[in-house]
């Protein structure tokens, strides 16, 4: 497995720092009998470290040339049905026809940055979701997902009304093969759930967030008229005692759940009054 060249069109750097692979299972708080999805286990140097702490672990691996020595080099787990191997892509398989819905798991991964966007909507968004992920991302997206610098934006809006987001700290370029251009960040999303659209669809919400930030450099009020009357925005503000010279990557998520049900409520109202005046 050594022998086999890294795949630039998969972007695929495999991690070699024990002290990462420690932070990013350690991140996981894996207990026994926790279900472990692994996407890309490359030479399987995680899953190996996974597989020491769960007594379930599914790894799917888009290249075909890693299965064979995947399978000899865990061919006793794989046996066992400790360790179920999938060859695909992660974004076209069917999860569910392997970790039924009614059961709780975790995504654990050292996955290729460029579908890191993907794989986040995709897990986040899905009826399924998992109650945690682990993931080795590019420095400046963790960054920009914990809001680091202070200023929200729609990345970071999209992570945490799903979960709590957090960083577990810096893994240097020099610790993967071949280096990336950039060091990572073990990003932790724990604590995931649908809860925050009980009152409001997901739908709505980022309708509401992306018109909120359509222009950065606009004030919020300004970006929101294009779908309600200024005037009505304005009293909404003042009802949150937020600054009408607001911007959007200043109003944490609370705010911006309050704002969305007073504009929800604003819609219906507007629907309402178009009944009667028919």
């Amino acid at each position: 497995m050594d022998k086999l060249p890294p795949k630039k069109s998969l972007g695929q750097n495999f991690l070699r720092s024990q002290t990462a692979l420690a932070q990013i299972v350690e991140g996981g708080n894996i207990q026994q009998n926790d279900i472990i999805l692994e996407i890309g286990p490359g030479k399987g140097v995680l899953t190996r470290k996974l597989l020491e702490k769960s007594n379930k672990v599914f790894v799917i691996e888009k290249d075909s040339r890693l299965i064979e020595p995947l399978t000899q080099e865990f061919e006793t787990e794989i046996k066992s049905g400790q360790l179920v191997l999938i060859e695909g892509d992660v974004l076209k398989i069917d999860i569910d026809s392997y970790i039924p819905q009614s059961t709780h798991y975790k995504l654990i991964a050292n996955i290729p940055y460029y579908i890191t966007g993907e794989i986040l909507r995709l897990f986040l968004s899905r009826t399924h979701q998992p109650e945690h992920i682990v993931l080795l991302t590019q420095k400046e997206v963790t960054d920009r997902i914990v809001a680091q610098d202070g200023k929200e934006s729609i990345l970071s809006l999209s992570i945490k009304v799903y979960g709590t987001p957090k960083s577990l700290g810096i893994v240097k370029k020099e610790a993967f093969t071949p280096q990336p251009k950039v060091d990572s960040k073990i990003l932790l999303i724990k604590d995931i759930s649908k809860k925050h659209f009980d009152i409001i669809s997901e739908e709505f919400f980022f309708k509401i967030i992306k018109t909120g930030f359509a222009q950065k450099r606009k004030k919020l009020t300004g970006n929101l008229s294009s779908l309600f009357a200024k005037k009505d925005i304005e009293v909404l503000f003042t009802k949150l005692s937020l600054d009408l010279n607001t911007r959007a990557e200043d109003v944490p998520l609370s705010v911006w759940l309050e704002l969305c049900n007073l504009l929800k409520e604003k819609c219906h109202e507007q629907v309402k009054s178009s009944v009667q005046m028919l």
